[in-house]
This record gives C-alpha cells, structure tokens and sequence, in this order.
C-alpha cells in the first residue's frame, strides 16, 4: 500500500467515512498508475479502510489494469448497468458514507451512486488536491522533458511560420502536431493555438484560416503529454518589423512576466504573485486588458491546483508546479502573452521551457 492510500485511508477515517468510489481517470491514474480513458464508461477506484482496494473497469480495460495494479480488478460488459454490478460487489458491506471527488460528479455519476451507496457523501478533492500539489522529484523530471517538447514545438512553428508566406494558423498548427508525432508525441496537451495580429488580443481566440499577418504579432500557446504529463508554454514573435506600440506592448507583458518569476519563492502566496505581475501591467496603464489570472497548476493535467489569481491565497511551496502567463488583449490592436510553466525549489522557480522571450523577428 502506497503512503497516497495510507493518507486516504487515514481521511476516511476522520471522516467516519467506509471507502471511496473516485471515477477521475487521471485521480486513478496518479494513484496506480493505470492509465485510461473510459469515455461515457463508469470507472471507479474503491479505497477502504480495512480491506484491499478495488479497481471496477469496463470489461474491455480489465486486462490491462490487472496488469498495472496488485490488487483486484472487476470489470462490466456494455450490455451491464455498472451500477448494479457494483452494487453486487459491495452488497455484503455496511457502507453509510463514501468519499468522492465532487469536482468529478455530474447528475448521472451522482444518481448512479446514490442508487448504491445512499447519499451520505463527504468530498475528498481537497486532499487528493494537496497530494497531487507537490510534485516528486521523478514527476518533475517528466515535466522537464515534456517541457524540452515543447521547445522543439515552437522552432517548429516558427520556423514553418517564418518560410512560408500565404500559411494560416491551421497549417502552422497542423506542421507542429505532425512534426510532433513523428517524435512520438501521441498527444498535445491542449489544442494547439496559433493566433496571428487582431486573432491574438482574444485570450482564448480560435484559430482558423486566417493568413499570417507580416508585420504584426503571432501567438503559440502550446504543450504536449509525455510520460503522462504536460508542459504548457505561450510565445509571441512577429513575422517581420513590428510596430512600434505592439513592441512596447510586448516589453511590458516581459516585464510583468519576469518580475512575477523572480518573486516566486517558497512562502510567498498565489495571490501576491498574481499582484506582482498585475501591478506592472496596471502602473503602465494596461491594466483593464490583462483579463485573466497570472497562473494556475500544471501536472498530470495542463491545469490543475493551484491557482495563481487575486483570490487564491495558497502559499507556495518547493515541489509545487505552475504557470506564469500574464497578457495585454487591447480588441483590434494586439495581443500579447509570454508563458512559461516552472517548478519550485527551496530558492525559487525554474522554467520548464528555455525558447528565448526576447521578442524574435523573423524576415
């Protein structure tokens, strides 16, 4: 038994609560290491306190998770209702109280779970939260190899972005993933977006046909999965001069972003990193047009706990991961973000990703 199930154990037992019934894929996977996408499938990892836990799958994963986990597998046909099979696993059980992450549960999950255990729950995210918080010295390896990816992602785009006039933000998008699976990269951690001048002051703007715009800004917001975990990176460059108020722009986002890296130490909170990168943007008078939080977590999952906004006061620790990302979105002149996620040590935090933040021009 790992010191994660101990530490879950040890919360049912302050909860007076029988076991758990976690149904997040990636809570699973964190936990033992079995990897899966059920899709509309029920799975669900059962934890107790006096017994060896149980991992229910659809029939189609039992194989593979029987040979991942060291403890029992039961699995479901789809001509079952998974619900009345677990039902059957843990009818001879005085279940009262389950933990749940409620983050998980949608209307169907939670009538399927009250048509089996009842509806005494007591939410178990917060601390599946702080165990996933602090990242293990191997996960931070994983982060930095995902993180190097990412630095090939964007000589890529840039490069192709760069030597081919006439090419829109879904060719240079589909160079990267291409170019990236011939790496071995199954997945992007998030759909790539490559935004280019007006397209980029929409923080989460869409990328489409749009031809690369010489002369003005172009966005890449970027990550992939390796290993089971994500790295997650914004650079802008333009493609030829820029203008003049779009560089000045660009310096202060650089500004804020540095200077929110540079006090990010053990101790401090999320929310005073948030302020610190908040304040140089506002004292230059782009304030209104940074219209997101500094940052959030990164992991297994591209966003996780914590958050680093104005109302997040969590204080930081050596292990934690996250971004730094702040950004100007001035509707029809620029948009500019500068991201980069990080690890913290006893000192300070260091990058995953090393693509340069000076403002890169290409010809």
């Amino acid at each position: 038994m790992t010191n994660k199930f101990t530490e879950i154990q040890k919360f049912l037992e302050a909860n007076d609560s029988d076991m758990t019934f976690l149904t997040n894929p990636t809570t699973i996977n964190y936990l033992t290491g079995f990897e899966s996408d059920p899709h509309e499938r029920i799975m669900g990892l059962m934890i107790f306190t006096d017994r060896d836990p149980i991992l229910f799958t659809p029939a189609l994963e039992v194989e593979p998770a029987s040979n991942t986990v060291d403890f029992d597998v039961y699995g479901y046909t789809d001509n079952e209702n998974p619900w009345e099979v677990i039902k059957t696993l843990v009818g001879n059980l005085d279940v009262k109280k389950i933990a749940v992450e409620y983050e998980d549960i949608n209307l169907k999950k939670s009538q399927g779970l009250q048509s089996v255990f009842g509806n005494e729950f007591v939410n178990i995210s917060p601390l599946i939260q702080r165990l996933r918080i602090i990242k293990s010295e191997d996960e931070i390896e994983k982060m930095m190899v995902a993180g190097d990816y990412a630095d090939k992602a964007f000589e890529i785009g840039f490069k192709y972005a760069a030597e081919n006039p006439g090419a829109t933000e879904m060719d240079v998008i589909a160079k990267i993933e291409y170019e990236m699976k011939r790496l071995g990269i199954s997945k992007m951690s998030f759909d790539t977006m490559v935004l280019t001048g007006d397209n980029a002051a929409n923080p989460h703007g869409m990328p489409g046909k749009n031809v690369i715009e010489r002369n003005r800004f172009l966005l890449f917001d970027l990550g992939v999965m390796k290993n089971g975990y994500a790295s997650d990176a914004t650079r802008t460059i333009s493609i030829g001069k820029p203008r003049e108020f779009d560089t000045e722009i660009y310096n202060i986002v650089l500004e804020a972003q540095l200077a929110a890296m540079d006090f990010a130490k053990p101790g401090v909170t999320a929310n005073e990193i948030d302020k610190v990168a908040r304040d140089v943007i506002t004292k230059a008078g782009y304030g209104e047009y940074f219209t997101h939080r500094t940052g959030h977590g990164i992991g297994m999952d591209c966003h996780e706990f914590p958050s680093l906004g104005g109302v997040d006061d969590v204080v930081m620790e050596k292990g934690m991961c996250f971004s730094i990302e702040p950004g100007i979105y001035i509707p029809g002149k620029v948009g500019v973000r500068i991201e980069d996620c990080m690890h913290m040590t006893d000192t300070g935090g260091i990058p995953f990703t090393k693509t340069s933040k000076e403002l890169l021009i290409f010809e």
